[in-house]
């Protein structure tokens, strides 16, 4: 599978082996929270978890390849628009 350029920012902290990690990723990031909820706002559904991991859960039944596709390029934007510098993404709420 090949990388976003963007998304080579993040780290992997998933499980490679599909039988351990289950239907999830999850991404080490640095400002994972305002991406997290930039994303949320956009459409893209997921959860942090502190003190950096973005969980994205995969469920083929209801995602198509093109919804990956697309949750992708959305955590591409986020993080090329630096989404932490602008306050109503790095203000912490109580879940997200």
């Amino acid at each position: 599978a090949q990388q976003h350029p963007v998304c080579s920012q993040l780290e992997m902290v998933s499980p490679l082996d599909p039988e351990q990690r289950g239907s999830q990723v999850s991404f080490a990031f640095e400002n994972g929270y305002p991406v997290v909820k930039a994303m949320i706002a956009k459409g893209v559904i997921g959860d942090f978890r502190a003190p950096n991991i973005m969980r994205f859960g995969l469920a083929p039944y209801y995602l198509r390849f093109v919804d990956m596709y697309d949750a992708v390029e959305i955590m591409a934007s986020c993080i090329e628009e630096k989404v932490w510098e602008n306050p109503l993404y790095s203000e912490q709420d109580a879940i997200t």
